[in-house]
């Protein structure tokens, strides 16, 4: 404890703006106190992250200018609204009968088999998270998914958990999958490409295990009678669209949204400036009034997001994430491949409890350093690891992803309550075994 006490100290010492211990230490024990009542659902966890986040600001951990005007230690608005914009898109939509008509589709596919309408599903979820992104793909796949459970007459958590463990591990496949990526890519300087070659191939060796393996976790609850299955092949998809046109008009905004998430680089246009317009077009040509499409967006996710970024940029503010990076420099020294099993550990522990954007962003300079410091590495080896690590380990907890915070918002707005303990049930062993597969892979291919 001493040494800690040293170290935090010595943290703050080392930070441009200088913080006594009692804010370092501070802002620590609020952010485990939070975290505590999150994981125990005591308290809401809107509310929750409102007060730690109020009392970050009460100690001098952070104050207007990092909460809400930088983007390195403050809330993100880029995340924010693009969910916001997201969330407007994804209602106008749900209005048409899409959702309804694809989960028809989806499960008459399996022959209403609810176990091999999960692997439609995983496989679909995969494939969009890698080409749009894990948020926008978990918006757009849970409305379906509670359609899904109702005909096939199962419990919808299972198939909502499912997804998101699968999107956050389809998203690291490409740049633009996951938030994490999009950080490291900017300050690694990495291209589109590489991603798809480095990180695709691990991504899809680990889908191969993880999927099975998901099958299996929830093999009890993924059953049905033969005469569910029945009447499910006597329905009709195409009975449940209800506008055909405000269909196309919603999916045509939302490939135009779609092309230009993929050509931002090009557009120089940040994901949240073109979700939004995005948005306010698909508003305007669908006549909606704001009461209509307003309902689906989920207010109290945006806030907690809002709240935890604040909070976790409290920690990176005073130094005490930094400190977690300093000691993985000194602890590894000139070692190039501990190095790297390190930052993939790491960062999969690390990402899944306190978020991984964040973590990230955190622990980039870090990297950079360690690429200065560690004679012989002439590769983005510790940059991949670095992206493995937190890409998967945002699968752990509830809070360890943004796709995550957004799936069980949209769940519990449907009456479906998923606990801090029961995503971890599973989260654990997903995160486990993908962590075990990337560690390999990091070590034989850059080291």
């Amino acid at each position: 404890m001493n040494t800690l006490l040293r170290a935090l100290t010595a943290t703050a010492e080392e930070n441009t703006t200088t913080f006594t211990p009692f804010v370092l230490w501070g802002s620590v024990i609020i952010f485990l106190i939070a975290y505590a009542f999150i994981a125990t659902e005591k308290i809401n966890r809107v509310a929750v992250v409102s007060a730690g986040a109020a009392a970050m600001i009460l100690i001098g951990a952070t104050g207007a200018d990092e909460a809400f005007y930088s983007h390195a230690t403050g809330i993100d608005w880029n995340v924010i609204f693009l969910l916001l914009g997201m969330m407007i898109i994804v209602g106008v939509i749900h209005k048409t009968g899409l959702f309804e008509y694809l989960a028809i589709k989806a499960i008459r596919l399996a022959k209403g088999n609810p176990r091999r309408a999960f692997i439609y599903i995983l496989l679909l979820v995969a494939f969009a998270s890698a080409l749009l992104d894990n948020v926008t793909t978990i918006l757009l796949a849970v409305p379906m998914t509670f359609l899904v459970a109702k005909y096939l007459k199962v419990n919808p958590v299972p198939l909502i958990l499912g997804e998101v463990f699968i999107s956050n591990i389809g998203g690291a496949a490409t740049l633009i999958g996951d938030p994490p990526n999009i950080i490291i890519a900017s300050k690694a300087d990495l291209s589109f490409n590489a991603f798809l070659i480095h990180m695709t191939p691990i991504v899809l060796l680990v889908m191969v295990v993880i999927v099975p393996l998901l099958v299996f976790l929830f093999r009890k609850e993924l059953i049905n009678k033969p005469e569910d299955r029945v009447a499910i092949m006597q329905l009709d998809p195409a009975s449940f669209i209800t506008d055909k046109v405000l269909m196309i008009k919603s999916l045509s905004v939302l490939g135009v949204v779609i092309l230009a998430f993929v050509l931002h680089s090009v557009l120089h246009l940040e994901p949240a400036i073109i979700a939004m317009m995005g948005a306010g077009l698909v508003v305007l040509l669908s006549n909606l009034k704001p009461e209509q499409f307003a309902k689906d967006v989920e207010w109290g996710t945006l806030v907690f997001f809002a709240g935890l970024f604040v909070m976790v940029g409290a920690l990176v503010n005073v130094g005490a994430l930094k400190l977690v990076a300093d000691r993985i420099g000194e602890f590894v020294g000139g070692d190039a491949a501990l190095a790297a099993g390190v930052v993939v550990v790491v960062s999969s522990v690390v990402s899944g409890i306190v978020d991984n954007i964040p973590y990230v962003a955190s622990m980039t300079p870090v990297i950079a350093q360690l690429n200065q410091q560690i004679p012989g590495i002439d590769n983005d080896g510790l940059w991949w690891a670095l992206a493995l690590g937190a890409d998967f380990g945002g699968n752990l907890t509830i809070v360890g992803a943004s796709a995550n915070v957004v799936a069980i918002g949209l769940a519990a707005a449907a009456g479906h309550k998923i606990s801090f303990l029961k995503f971890l049930k599973y989260g654990f062993p997903v995160t486990l075994v993908s962590t075990a597969m990337a560690l390999p892979y990091v070590l034989i291919r850059y080291f």
